[in-house]
């Protein structure tokens, strides 16, 4: 039988009440979609035999496969296997084989066999045992059939680097998938709100394959093309004018695609040119140097830049060749350093060595621009880096904060960002917050807008905007 639609039901109350991410249900979904099986129901449900047996008969009633995630351990509240073999009415008996195993795996730890794990030595009839190298849990893969169809339903251990494993070594080789293929393209795209994205792609949204979806995330929005074909060559095939069509409609709000990561991008140009950063942070309160730290290590040498083309820009920033025509580069060379600043006095801090600001009379307030553009060029000074970037503090916007209202850098306060200024319930005011980016004697700064939704989401919000004006400017 060919699996063409599948179904994912992940078990467990720990996953209820949120002390647990479902991360196996992502993986599963992504696996068989990249096999060209349609998930199209998703579940999770707690220890409760009742709830488990009516998610798996809904899902035999409509899927040809069911998977289970979860359940299997040696504890009375481990109901998985007594909800398929309710369901498909047969008995659980205890396997000698997999208790012998079970003791064996437990006596080469030189500890006793609890006997309450001798449950997961049950199996039924007409299932076949997925072994479990890696855990005390085997799984099952079960034949079926329901109102008259065939039917698979495989149970899987809930650690995900176990299901994982016996996903892929165990289950994967036992089902028969579609010659059909998907191909995907995803573009990412940052400045452009959701609502605005989908007027851009007005009708492309429409269409069933391929198909266009919109998906607001972290940073920024992203925009998916999907097209199911024969071969993942009809299938891009088919995509290809709808991608011709998106790429059109989203222009320059364009940043990267498919697995780019924004921070990844940067590191990757300022190695690539022999460049370094500096930044200073304020409200992203060292989102951006995390972001920067782990693109970091991601591309140290041995992965991504373990050689490139040889050019000016290599020979500035490797000491050494392997080969004529090769370097090698050091993504750890491209990050000059950065000063977090939790207050506003710290990041003062950096600019009394600027001529910019010398000549302001003491007690007299700048723009938050200037200062923020001031900030930059003093971090790149501060640690002779080629390029400084300074994220300023939200401030009341103009209308919101009175005329001459733009302090220097003002923090609102924990009123104006819950319930708008001046302490008055119920407004919601727009801060803005300044953003510069000085490569050499030039300054760039760009304000962004933020509605008052907490700390958290400016901090996020800040980050990926510098990250972006980077790669828009100093490494178009």
């Amino acid at each position: 039988m060919t699996v063409e639609r599948a179904e994912l039901i992940s078990v467990g109350t720990e996953l209820l009440l949120g002390e647990i991410v479902d991360t196996n249900s992502a993986y599963l979904a992504t696996y068989l979609a990249g096999r060209g099986v349609d998930v199209l129901w998703s579940s999770r449900v707690g220890d409760n035999l009742d709830r488990i047996r009516h998610l798996l008969e809904t899902g035999l009633s409509r899927s040809d496969l069911v998977v289970l995630g979860g359940g299997l351990g040696p504890t009375e509240d481990d109901l998985t296997r007594d909800a398929v073999a309710a369901v498909v009415g047969e008995e659980q008996t205890v396997d000698p084989e997999l208790e012998r195993w079970l003791r064996a795996h437990f006596a080469s730890g030189a500890r006793p066999m609890p006997e309450r794990n001798l449950q997961q030595a049950r199996v039924i009839p007409s299932a076949e045992v997925l072994a479990n190298p890696i855990g005390t849990a085997p799984g099952w893969l079960v034949r079926t059939r329901w109102q008259g169809a065939d039917r698979v339903i495989v149970t899987l251990p809930g650690p995900p680097r176990e299901l994982k494993r016996m996903w892929e070594e165990q289950a994967v080789p036992r089902l028969r998938f579609p010659t059909s293929q998907i191909f995907t393209r995803t573009y990412k795209t940052h400045g452009v709100g959701e609502s605005a994205v989908a007027d851009r792609l007005g009708e492309l949204t429409s269409g069933a394959n391929p198909s266009v979806a919109t998906y607001a995330k972290r940073d920024g929005v992203h925009v998916r093309v999907a097209a199911k074909g024969p071969s993942p060559e009809a299938a891009r095939e088919l995509a290809s004018g709808t991608m011709r069509a998106v790429e059109a409609a989203l222009g320059a709000a364009v940043w990267g695609e498919d697995d780019d990561e924004m921070a990844a991008l940067v590191v990757r140009r300022l190695t690539q040119r022999g460049l370094t950063l500096a930044v200073a942070e304020g409200a992203s309160g060292g989102l951006l140097t995390d972001l920067l730290e782990e693109a970091k290590e991601g591309l140290a040498p041995g992965g991504l830049f373990d050689s490139v083309e040889h050019g000016s820009a290599a020979q500035d920033a490797a000491p050494g060749s392997r080969g004529e025509g090769v370097s090698e580069l050091d993504p750890a060379r491209a990050l000059a350093g950065s000063v977090i600043a939790w207050r506003l006095e710290t990041m003062r801090t950096l600019l009394p060595a600027l001529d910019l600001l010398r000549r302001l009379p003491a007690g007299v307030q700048a723009g938050a621009a200037e200062v923020v553009a001031a900030v930059a060029m003093a971090v790149r000074t501060m640690f002779a880096a080629d390029v400084g970037l300074a994220i300023g503090y939200p401030y009341a916007a103009p209308a919101a904060a009175g005329a001459g209202g733009s302090g220097v850098l003002s923090r609102p306060s924990e009123d104006e960002n819950e319930t708008g200024t001046a302490g008055r319930k119920g407004a919601r005011p727009q801060l803005r917050l300044e953003i510069a980016l000085a490569v050499g004697d030039d300054v760039t700064t760009r304000t962004l807008t933020l509605p008052p939704l907490g700390r958290a989401w400016a901090r996020e919000r800040s980050a990926f905007s510098g990250l972006h004006l980077l790669l828009r400017s100093a490494l178009r």
